[in-house]
């Protein structure tokens, strides 16, 4: 941690099972309108330093890299990575929504698939599928969103090979869409798993797939700005089923510049007070200003799992956000 910005952090082992201690009152309310706890670019605490820049930046990005690499490579780490636990620990912390962007490395004749965040990762998706598999089953009451996003330099062979070893891996645990996801259905019928996959063309095809799921993002450098931008998507109105409303702040070239010795973490862990207020205030539900996921960076620091959690003792069944001003509130800026 550095400095001053650090903040407390706060991995609870008990949040390992949180969703199988529930109250009964919330086991048949679909997963969608509940308080989900989930990671932004989940997969970043492994990005490969001897990495190539993707094939998905800017050619500035990737001549700059090349002609003076010991400089920017160093920089893209700082403001690329966003998590520090690994894919265990942050499903053993309580999170329950994976944002796994995958990409298939330019020029690479194999099949092996990555995960990308401005460079790839050391580890392959299929390892991780597997981890993922070996967590479910200590955890058979525990069910994970797995949104596989971006696929950057992805084929159509690609995504035959991807979607297989998803199906391979997670056989019975992953939920078809058709099913309305609440817990007590799940784990009657064994699913742990719910795949969302931004590819409509292999989602009509496969029925373990559900489409992709919305992120809210705000592509804010600023606190204040971020929080009125979620503000402003709750009085559009949530969507139907799943979504993410994302607490993520994102960096630009200037910010960069303005700030040489700054990172994506110490950004982060500034912005954290103001936005633990703001999820404090949400609510779970199916009203046009309820929320369904929350999605963050450095999901260690600041009770940041446990107040998403903890959004789901206001939910009363029958399902409406009943307390007196649910939704209304905003934060004071």
């Amino acid at each position: 941690m550095e400095g001053p910005l650090q903040t407390s952090i706060h991995v609870c082992r008990e949040n390992g099972q949180w969703m199988s201690r529930l109250p009964e009152k919330l086991w048949d309310i679909p997963l969608y309108y509940l308080a989900l706890p989930g990671s932004h670019d989940t997969m970043t605490y492994c990005l490969d330093k001897n990495s190539a820049v993707s094939g998905n930046e800017s050619k500035l990005v990737k001549f700059l890299n090349k002609c003076m690499p010991c400089i920017v490579h160093p920089i893209i780490m700082k403001w690329s990575t966003t998590q520090v636990l690994t894919v265990t620990e942050q499903l053993e912390a309580g999170i329950r929504y994976l944002d796994f962007r995958i990409a298939h490395k330019a020029n690479d004749p194999s099949m092996n698939l990555y995960f990308v965040h401005m460079v790839y990762t050391t580890v392959t998706v299929q390892d991780i599928l597997w981890e993922v598999l070996r967590w479910l089953e200590t955890h058979p009451q525990e069910v994970v969103i797995l949104a596989c996003r971006n696929f950057d330099g992805l084929t159509e062979k690609l995504h035959c090979h991807l979607i297989a070893c998803i199906k391979e891996i997670f056989q019975c645990k992953l939920c078809p869409r058709n099913v309305v996801p609440t817990l007590r259905t799940m784990w009657q019928r064994g699913h742990q798993l719910i795949v969302s996959y931004e590819e409509d063309v292999e989602v009509e095809e496969h029925c373990e797939l559900w489409p992709a799921i919305p992120y809210w993002w705000g592509n804010k450098t600023a606190t204040r700005a971020l929080i009125h931008y979620l503000e402003r998507m709750k009085r559009m109105g949530r969507p139907e089923k799943f979504f993410v409303a994302g607490i993520n702040l994102t960096e630009n070239l200037r910010y960069i510049l303005v700030h040489p010795f700054g990172s994506l973490k110490k950004m982060t862990l500034q912005s954290l007070p103001c936005l633990k207020i703001w999820i404090k205030q949400q609510y779970p539900g199916q009203k046009k200003d309820c929320i369904n996921i929350i999605a963050g960076d450095f999901i260690e620091n600041d009770d940041f799992v446990k107040d998403v959690i903890e959004l789901n003792t206001k939910i009363n069944p029958p399902l409406h956000c009943q307390s007196k001003g649910a939704g209304t509130n905003s934060i004071s800026l």
